[in-house]
């Protein structure tokens, strides 16, 4: 038990059993965390098509407005600018 009038220093037995189990609750974590979002760093836009009906759902713009709009959407098949 004793070195050298001091105690022995080093990892032993229970020291590994520590870090192994603090070593896998942090992977653990790490691992957890990332899958949680998973459309992180996911850039896609809304189309336009998309916003007119967000717009018609929430109550920004009226159906005569929606169809009027869209009719345009449709005439230049989408495009945006």
């Amino acid at each position: 038990m004793f070195y050298d009038g001091g105690y022995m220093t080093g990892m032993h037995g229970l020291g590994w059993l520590v870090l192994l189990v603090l070593l896998v609750l942090l992977a653990g974590i790490f691992l957890f965390g990332r899958g949680r979002y998973p459309d992180r760093g996911d850039d896609r836009r809304e189309t336009p098509h998309e916003a007119l009906r967000r717009r018609l759902a929430n109550g920004d713009i009226t159906v005569a407005e929606y169809e009027e709009r869209k009719a345009l959407l449709d005439r230049d098949g989408g495009r945006s600018a």
